[in-house]
């Protein structure tokens, strides 16, 4: 399946501009920028266009301006990712920098996936708009929830109904919440910091490790080595769309077919 995309694979080549009009007219948007997508809303979308009911829609942010809701959008993601045992790899430090090439990347591999589950077909069933009506309806209930308890707070009287010690009690119960407020902003700076860190060794790893792929298939391509076994068995396994232990002996077979003749011309020339 479409998860284990190589490198090489035609995805990776196909343009911005019809990316963009395949998520408009299945979403029913109106992106006119990959970097539009920045946010992590769009592509949450894509797999709940994918997986009718598998995402979490109420979740999902489409509103995301800051890079912590940016963040929660691409948890949600992995969050479906993982459930889904979907192995891809979601480089947030970058998605959320709104940089052009790797909102494009990402795009390009959902878009193959999700062409991979339905065929290339369009779900006329699913109602985009509405699905990300409801989300919003749902967290507007939610923080309507949440309003409705303050004012329920603010407004009730304390056993001896003096509305000073009522008020004394709300700006007590208001530290409390900012003290809270505070220790989980650090945690979640740390958490991002971390994250970071980690994407920043994984970005490196990967560049590097590609940066070699990139230059074998340079060599494999030369006129003079084209058609030289060794480099068609290279190209087989750097051009093989998904991980199977079949690319790599076909590969080998080959190889070992030249191998073979080689050594029967060999063994016919010293006779």
């Amino acid at each position: 399946m479409a998860a284990n995309i190589g490198i090489m694979d035609s995805a990776y080549f196909v343009g911005r501009n019809e990316i963009l009009s395949w998520i408009n007219a299945r979403l029913q948007l109106n992106l006119s920028r990959v970097e539009e997508a920045a946010s992590g809303a769009v592509q949450c979308q894509m797999m709940d266009m994918t997986y009718p009911g598998v995402v979490p829609m109420h979740k999902v942010n489409f509103d995301a301006k800051t890079e912590y809701d940016m963040i929660q959008n691409y948890k949600v993601l992995q969050d479906v990712f993982n459930k889904l045992k979907i192995g891809k790899h979601i480089e947030v430090n970058k998605l959320v920098k709104g940089r052009p090439l790797d909102n494009l990347e990402l795009l390009q591999w959902l878009k193959r996936y999700c062409d991979s589950v339905n065929r290339g077909m369009m779900n006329e069933n699913y109602n985009p708009v509405e699905r990300r009506t409801k989300g919003g309806e749902k967290r507007n209930v939610k923080s309507s929830q949440k309003n409705s308890k303050s004012l329920q707070t603010n407004n009730s009287f304390n056993s001896e109904g003096t509305r000073g010690n009522k008020i004394s009690g709300a700006k007590h119960g208001k530290s409390g919440g900012v003290t809270n407020s505070s220790a989980e902003i650090q945690a979640l700076t740390k958490e991002i910091t971390d994250l970071k860190v980690s994407v920043d060794i994984l970005e490196k790893e990967r560049d590097f490790y590609f940066a070699k792929l990139r230059d074998i298939e340079i060599l494999c391509q030369a006129p003079q080595l084209e058609n030289v076994p060794m480099a068609m068995g290279v190209k087989k396994i750097l051009y093989a769309a998904d991980e199977k232990e079949s690319v790599l002996a076909e590969a080998q077979e080959i190889v070992s077919q030249s191998v073979n003749v080689e050594e029967t011309e060999f063994s016919d020339d010293d006779r």
